[in-house]
């Protein structure tokens, strides 16, 4: 029945030892040290494997958003259909924010948006945009 007391070693005498300074052993579950010595850089490895697959995977999330629209500028009246790039929320309204702060500079006022989409639209609008695809 041991119930992790150190015996005592014995000496040339019968009699025991008064003091025992040395350190009882932990003990050691399947030699689990020189596992931990092998498998800790490979843990290593897998936590940073993992920290850039879960940035690569983020890439995605946070794709090109763009909107197509139609402004106008007046005295004299003219109107143009335009492509931009958003930089905020891609939805039609916060699209139609962006885009009025951003044209007014030049004078335009914009009229509405026709919609919102992400890179798979955007080469068949270049053409249409002319000299206003993705100049704002």
């Amino acid at each position: 029945m041991d119930r992790g007391w150190v015996v005592p070693p014995v000496t040339g005498n019968y009699g025991a030892v008064l003091s025992n300074i040395t350190r009882a052993k932990a003990p050691q579950l399947l030699n689990i040290r020189r596992h931990l010595a092998i498998v800790g850089p490979m843990i290593q490895t897998l936590k940073i494997l993992a920290l850039l697959g879960a940035i690569l995977l983020a890439g995605p999330a946070h794709a090109a958003c763009y909107a197509d629209y139609k402004a106008k500028r007046d005295n004299p009246l003219r109107l143009h259909y335009g492509v931009i790039q958003l930089s905020g929320q891609c939805s039609a309204r916060a699209a139609a924010n962006e885009i009025a702060r951003r044209i007014a500079g030049e004078g335009w006022t914009l009229l509405n948006v026709l919609s919102v989409f992400d890179d798979a639209g955007l080469q068949e609008r270049r053409q249409s945009a002319g000299s206003f695809y993705l100049r704002y």
